[in-house]
């Protein structure tokens, strides 16, 4: 006999069910293997959840960057319809010394002409016109100098 009681019943089953000295040293690497992979995963989650975070700050920045640059997009196109108006252009062509244009004359394919041209009306002939917008080599004193020369 040795020296352990012998267990009988349940005590006997549980004693199955944990055993003692050398299966609880094979136990250790599987244990630490499970810490060890427990403990991976939550660095990698800890990792991932960063990430994530930082993409959506990113995405955030660049949302706003985008609701900026679409508001200056349409100002710019305000402003292009602005110009493009017939009536700003006729102010502005009227500002640059132009008058609106005569009855025109077309050419036939056979070449014979097909209406009756006449010259722009307004003072545009006259001797004493002077455009509004003049080139720089029109000026009196000739050409601004430019900085830096």
């Amino acid at each position: 006999m040795s020296g352990k009681p012998e267990l009988k019943g349940r005590a006997a089953r549980l004693a199955r069910l944990f055993p003692t000295g050398r299966a609880q040293a094979a136990r250790m690497p599987f244990v630490l293997l499970v810490v060890l992979l427990l403990g991976g995963g939550l660095i990698g989650l800890l990792v991932l959840n960063s990430a994530l975070s930082e993409g959506a700050f990113k995405l955030d920045d660049l949302q706003r960057e985008t609701k900026s640059l679409t508001d200056e997009e349409q100002a710019l196109q305000r402003d292009i319809d602005a110009y493009s108006a017939p009536e700003a252009l006729q102010r502005r062509a009227r500002e640059l010394g132009m008058v609106p244009g005569g009855d025109p004359a077309f050419l036939e394919r056979d070449g014979t002409v097909k209406g009756v041209p006449s010259a722009a009306p307004g003072t545009w002939q006259s001797a004493a016109y002077t455009p509004l917008v003049l080139a720089p080599e029109a000026m009196p004193n000739g050409p601004a100098p430019t900085p830096g020369r």
